[in-house]
């Protein structure tokens, strides 16, 4: 690491609580229909306040401000073969269950700025995740990893996606690859990690489009299309990632 930057986290400032949380919320903000599933929208905000030492921030000392930040929360789940087809919206839950044994870290997001972004600060991050769950005893990592070039590809399955290659025999989604190549084992698709059921109005709104006809559409940024019920007027959206585990 940069001998400038260091690993801190919301817990230690205020300034850095509100610093991260703006990070957060532009790297995520085309994308921000995935705010709605219900586990985000009732659960997610309250989760980093109360695991404020788990949300980490990578600060650049000479300016005292995030350059990346990374948000996990402890899990009771035994491994990589505890992991359900629910991904991101599992780990959520499972996290704000009244508390029991805290075995597995689970990793929820690794936010770059823009400008800040093919520095490598990204796979630093996922090294301070895996440095945060040796530190706090746990056991290992695991994180339901959104396949960023699976946008490009919205109608190809995730089944057949993850099976894709690059022209060198790697894993062809860069940021599923970035996480093998820091150690992580790929467990397999969940295919449905973030749900989100809205009227018919909201994903108009997101789709800037009028929906006449119930169907699937492709969304800008979605990973499948969202699939519209006009007579119901409601629309429903199952975001498949990809669970990574990594042991300690």
């Amino acid at each position: 690491m940069d001998a400038h930057l260091v690993i801190r986290t919301r817990a230690d400032s205020e300034e850095l609580r509100k610093a991260s949380l703006s990070i957060e919320q532009a790297a995520w903000s085309e994308l921000g229909y995935l705010n709605f599933t219900r586990a985000h929208y009732d659960l997610y905000a309250n989760l980093l306040t109360e695991y404020s030492d788990y949300q980490l921030c990578l600060v650049d000392e000479d300016t005292n401000y995030p350059v990346a930040v990374a948000n996990c929360v402890p899990i009771d789940c035994t491994g990589s073969d505890d992991l359900p087809p629910e991904g991101w919206d599992w780990l959520v839950e499972t996290a704000a269950r009244p508390k029991g044994r805290r075995q597995m870290l689970g990793a929820l997001a690794i936010s770059v700025p823009v400008i800040h972004r093919s520095k490598g600060y990204a796979r630093m991050m996922i090294r301070a995740l895996m440095d945060l769950a040796e530190a706090k005893g746990l056991h290992g990592l695991v994180a339901p990893v959104r396949p960023s070039a699976k946008a490009l590809h919205p109608w190809v399955s995730i089944d057949d996606y993850i099976t894709w290659t690059d022209d060198r025999g790697r894993v062809f989604d860069p940021w599923v690859r970035s996480h093998l190549s820091s150690g992580g084992k790929l467990i397999g698709p969940c295919k449905r990690s973030m749900v989100v059921d809205e009227p018919l109005a909201f994903w108009e709104t997101w789709g800037r489009q009028t929906y006449t006809r119930s169907g699937s559409y492709a969304l800008d940024g979605a990973l499948v299309p969202v699939d519209i019920d006009v007579e119901r007027k409601v629309g429903r959206y199952e975001e498949p990632n990809i669970w990574v585990a990594y042991s300690c």
